[in-house]
């Protein structure tokens, strides 16, 4: 639990990585001098041996001198995976900062998944430049931002919503394994392709099934060979013995070079990729979950057997690095004598036919650890904000307390309540421009998306309905499509009348309807679009300008609500306060505003 304000917190955080950063570089500086001083004091030495015509002191000193070095390496290089990890630490860190200041983030913003089509995530800004994705996103992997932007584009079970908000609520008070986690995967994000795509093309290919022979003369070829390399040293004759052993091993090998290089193509670089996944794997697999989603994706993450798949990953990961090593000049050797990079195929073949399934369950396991984890950056940073209740009566139900929206800063917004409580209604909201319609309208839309994914909505309080969210706000014309404003806006009403038809719980949210056609065809047609919703039992909001739309309560006093935005003039200024009223608009400033611009209405020039 964070017992200190969350913005101190991440910069103590980020000062501690910083000092861990300076320490490993000086012992990576320091071990690097050690190499130099090894290397030149071991041609020094060797010179001397050769000089006293010590041979036998000479080989020593080689072996002592490859061991010592490659020691020295291994020490150097593991000082650098330290340091390379305190920094990825340091820029998850940062990041916080970054998104609590409103700035970019280093994640994707998601623009790969606008769709204007869809039901409500274009109007609702949940992907692209300062969306509600790029505020949450803590994704590194492509799996893992796809999976968010599913989330987020469509409403879960209610019981899944619970179990989210439950792995959410731990997963935002763990703050150290998280962001260690988001460390291990930063590396995915700095990469501009699919780092698990090839791996998953190559496990889906169809598996080389080789001779039975081979199969065993593979096995037994190691032995084969030491027992006719020893033999050799008193029975001279069994060299021509072991020659052609040789020869028939490096035939084999040219027989599979091209499938070894195949193979060495496709995965040849993912030995420290798989490494990093190997860490995220094991980061979650020795954790003790207690909410219980995160202890059955915990669950799905284990081998078969006994074998951790975290280390069945390493072991894979080893076999592509002996593959590589088999492609190098001293792996030829061990080509010619056991033919080895033909062993490591066949035990990468072997490890495909039992963990390929595995594998994939893993990723999708650390995808939905990632997009938790998105959720759950907002219940960290914003611990005011609240869980919504999931309301599972027959009607609607849409209850918020101080509700505002989420994208703008708290220092500016103005929070409403709203309330819609097992009921059926469709409330008309009219007011001047800018007094606030458009946002109040996309700030009861993206909390829903929130409250619905199972994440922190920006409210004291929230209950909502399992419903879909359904949008009419941000209507575009065409010209590719030779679609005009007015086709468009009656391609969006079909679309939510055969929505309606169709699905569940729709709550539609529409901004100025039939804003492409004239003022009187504009009324009778929103009348008439507002009875048919009516007659369908539909609910939801229409924002207006026409009070005329506002009469319809006379007429339907049960199922229609009146409620404004307005304004309030001061010393002929005007101030907007963003407050939801019940009732109708006396008061619009369209006259005041052109005023400013030095145009006046022609009722106001008469009376100048």
């Amino acid at each position: 639990m964070l017992l200190k304000p969350v913005r101190e917190y991440y910069h103590e955080k980020q000062h501690e990585c910083d000092e861990k950063i300076k320490g490993f570089e000086r012992q990576i500086n320091i071990y690097s001098f050690l190499r130099l001083f090894v290397l030149i004091t071991g041609v020094f030495l060797f010179y001397q041996t050769i000089s006293y015509d010590l041979i036998w002191l000479s080989f020593l000193l080689v072996l002592l001198l490859i061991l010592g070095f490659a020691w020295l390496v291994a020490k150097q290089s593991r000082f650098q995976k330290q340091a390379d990890y305190f920094r990825n630490l340091g820029l998850v860190h940062s990041n916080e900062l970054n998104s609590l200041d409103r700035n970019s983030t280093m994640y994707s913003e998601g623009s790969a998944y606008i769709d204007d089509l869809h039901p409500y995530s274009s109007d609702l800004d949940i992907f692209g430049k300062g969306s509600l994705f790029g505020m949450l996103n803590r994704c590194s992997t492509q799996g893992g931002n796809a999976k968010l932007a599913g989330w987020l584009m469509k409403s879960a079970s209610p019981d899944m919503i619970r179990e989210r908000q439950a792995a959410v609520i731990e997963l935002g008070s763990n703050l150290i394994w998280k962001h260690h986690f988001q460390a291990v995967l930063l590396f995915a994000n700095k990469s501009t392709q699919d780092q698990s795509a090839e791996l998953f093309k190559f496990l889906t290919i169809s598996l080389y099934k080789p001779a039975s022979w081979l199969i065993v003369y593979v096995r037994w070829i190691p032995y084969i060979f030491l027992i006719l390399a020893i033999s050799s040293w008193f029975l001279p004759s069994l060299l021509i013995l072991l020659s052609a052993l040789i020869i028939f091993n490096l035939i084999l090998m040219q027989n599979y070079n091209s499938r070894i290089l195949k193979t060495d193509s496709m995965i040849g670089k993912m030995s420290r990729v798989l490494n990093h996944f190997s860490e995220a794997i094991s980061a979650v697999s020795d954790e003790n979950w207690m909410s219980p989603m995160c202890r059955k994706l915990a669950e799905d993450l284990k081998g078969k057997g006994d074998k951790k798949l975290s280390g069945q990953i390493k072991r894979f990961s080893l076999l592509i690095s002996h593959l590589n090593f088999g492609l190098t000049g001293v792996g030829a050797i061990l080509n010619a004598i056991i033919v080895w990079n033909i062993r490591q195929l066949f035990a990468i073949e072997n490890w495909k036919k039992e963990n390929q399934e595995g594998l994939k369950q893993a990723f999708d396991v650390l995808a939905s650890f990632e997009s938790l984890i998105s959720l759950s950056s907002l219940n960290t940073n914003y611990p005011e904000w609240c869980f919504a209740e999931i309301n599972e009566q027959e009607l609607y139900t849409l209850k918020a307390k101080d509700i505002g929206h989420p994208l703008i800063p708290s220092q500016q917004r103005v929070d409403n309540d709203y309330i819609l409580d097992n009921e059926l209604k469709i409330d008309i909201i009219t007011g001047s421009n800018m007094a606030g319609k458009s946002t109040f309208l996309r700030t009861l839309g993206i909390n829903s998306v929130l409250a619905l994914s199972g994440a922190p909505s920006c409210a004291s309080s929230m209950e909502v309905s399992n419903m879909l969210i359904f949008t009419y706000m941000r209507i575009r014309d065409s010209l590719n499509e030779s679609t005009s404003t007015f086709k468009a806006e009656l391609d969006r009403l079909q679309a939510l009348i055969k929505m309606l038809d169709s699905s569940g719980k729709v709550y539609f949210l529409i901004d100025e309807m039939l804003r492409g056609t004239n003022s009187v065809d504009k009324y009778l047609g929103s009348k008439a679009v507002i009875e048919k919703l009516i007659s369908q039992k539909a609910v939801g909001i229409v924002a207006t300008h026409d009070l005329q739309i506002a009469g319809l309560e006379q007429n339907y006093p049960d199922y229609i609500r009146n409620y404004y935005f307005d304004i309030q003039m001061e010393a002929n200024e005007m101030r907007f306060d963003y407050k939801l009223k019940k009732g109708e608009c006396k008061t619009f400033n369209a006259s005041l505003l052109l005023q400013r611009i030095g145009i006046y209405p022609e009722s106001q020039h008469q009376q100048d």
